[in-house]
């Protein structure tokens, strides 16, 4: 009897704290990685990041096609032309191509910086939209369900829905 009297007051202070801290936390989950995805300003925001980098694209194509051009008709022609030409050609030519360089590089730089710029705002206001949520309904923890994420189990309330009409969509 007092064996199992020692075995049965720890097993208490462990079962006790359980059924406490079940009875008081509220907890739900959402993919906010989904969310974010299909916010209306999220896909404006993507379409104007896809037009500017067309828009990139087609001027770099024809910067490489200039100087495509220039280098075939530099080298039809080297046999006409002096040594002296022919390296200020090849010159001019290594130029073209270390600007054509540069310029992706300060293209991508571009797009990467216009992107946080675009998305951050709409990161944190579907962010605040989340916060809202959980505290209207009352969760102490709202945990992101997304791939990659760390909910094993979702089996608690998913608010997804509910952030959708906070941000009105």
């Amino acid at each position: 009897m007092k064996k199992l009297k020692n075995l049965f007051i720890p097993l208490l202070f462990l079962i006790t704290p359980l059924s406490i801290i079940s009875g008081q936390v509220k907890v739900a989950h959402i993919e906010v990685q989904k969310l974010i995805s299909e916010m209306p300003e999220v896909i404006a925001a993507q379409k104007e990041l896809k037009k500017l980098e067309d828009t990139y694209t087609a001027d770099m194509e024809s910067t490489y096609k200039e100087l495509q051009t220039k280098a075939q008709t530099y080298a039809a022609d080297a046999n006409n032309q002096t040594e002296i030409i022919n390296q200020k050609r090849q010159k001019e030519l290594e130029d073209m191509q270390r600007g054509i360089q540069e310029f992706q590089q300060t293209v991508s730089q571009e797009l990467q910086k216009k992107s946080v710029d675009m998305m951050q705002p709409l990161i944190e206001k579907a962010r605040a939209a989340i916060d809202k949520i959980a505290v209207q309904l009352g969760f102490d923890y709202v945990l992101d369900s997304s791939a990659g994420g760390s909910v094993i189990i979702a089996k608690g309330k998913d608010i997804m829905s509910d952030v959708k009409v906070e941000l009105g969509f």
